[in-house]
């Protein structure tokens, strides 16, 4: 059941949570492969411990259809779009075979599960996304989910909630004199650090680890907590309370808070293992700020 050092990784998206899975898992494969679409990124994927190929998200060049070929592991970071997901439809395009290939991970969202008044949702809640990007997200689970029983094959989706990390956190935005206070009473988010879905990623992978899994912090919160916290750490006054219903947000910054819901990781812990690193914002904040590994890397 463990990668063995023969097996080989793919990763298409290798971005923000691709270039941490890299980095975790550097060494436990013969050969890791990280796709981009801006060449100009290849040198952070090489740094993280994978090769850097161009995957523009209509074709797969020669070379990816040739490390395809080797591929073991396959795990999907990329979102889908009007036209469905890229890499399958990329798949279905080519003749690109993938006659080693023993898992398939796939990143979604704990978007899919919609709206939930708060209540407490696990992967047995039935989905019912309220988002274009939602239900695109939903769309694109089930396509894999068809892609690997067509060829016998596990499939992990990993529903990740808000994600965060060196370079995207509240102290960044303290730093860029950003930060916000939105209040709007009862409502939560959950959240993940990037090195929690790296974990996760590799566990289900080693695992070959089939079904859904919600990757999240153990600690739902309400957004203005943890602006608070990240305030009080930096020896800083926080931005005054500002109503959500009266602010000025984007369209898509508005629609976030348009679900409210307490995401559980109980099934991650028992099936996967995963003992997480960040497990609240309090935690995740306070050994951040003490490891400066809240700025950009």
């Amino acid at each position: 059941m463990s990668i063995t050092s023969r097996d080989n990784l793919l990763i298409f998206g290798c971005g923000f949570s691709g270039e941490a899975i890299a980095r975790l898992a550097a060494g436990n494969f013969a050969a890791i492969t990280g796709t981009t679409r801006d060449a100009a990124k290849a040198d952070r994927i090489r740094n993280a411990g994978a090769e850097p190929l161009v995957f523009d998200g209509e074709a797969l060049s020669p070379e990816l259809v040739s490390r395809l070929a080797g591929t073991t592991h396959l795990l999907v970071s990329i979102a889908p779009g009007e036209a469905g997901d890229p890499v399958l439809n990329a798949l279905e395009k080519s003749e690109a075979a993938l006659p080693a290939l023993k898992w398939t991970g796939y990143l979604s969202t704990v978007g899919v599960y919609g709206d939930h008044g708060g209540a407490w949702v696990d992967e047995q809640t039935e989905p019912r996304p309220a988002s274009k990007r939602s239900r695109q997200r939903l769309e694109a689970e089930t396509a894999w989910r068809t892609f690997a029983g067509a060829r016998g094959l596990p499939l992990a989706v990993l529903r990740l909630s808000g994600i965060y990390g060196p370079g995207r956190n509240a102290f960044v935005n303290i730093a860029n004199g950003t930060a916000r206070r939105l209040v709007k009473p009862g409502q939560v988010f959950n959240r993940i650090h990037r090195d929690d879905i790296a974990a996760a990623a590799l566990a289900a992978a080693r695992k070959k680890a089939g079904g859904i899994f919600n990757i999240t912090d153990d600690e739902p919160a309400p957004p203005q907590d943890v602006v608070t916290f990240a305030h009080q750490l930096a020896g800083v006054a926080p931005p005054p309370e500002t109503d959500f219903e009266t602010a000025d947000l984007s369209p898509m910054a508005r629609s976030f808070y348009g679900e409210n819901k307490r995401v559980s990781n109980a099934k991650s812990k028992a099936e996967l293992g995963l003992a997480y690193a960040f497990p609240d914002y309090r935690t995740a904040l306070t050994r951040m700020w003490r490891e400066e590994s809240w700025k950009p890397q």
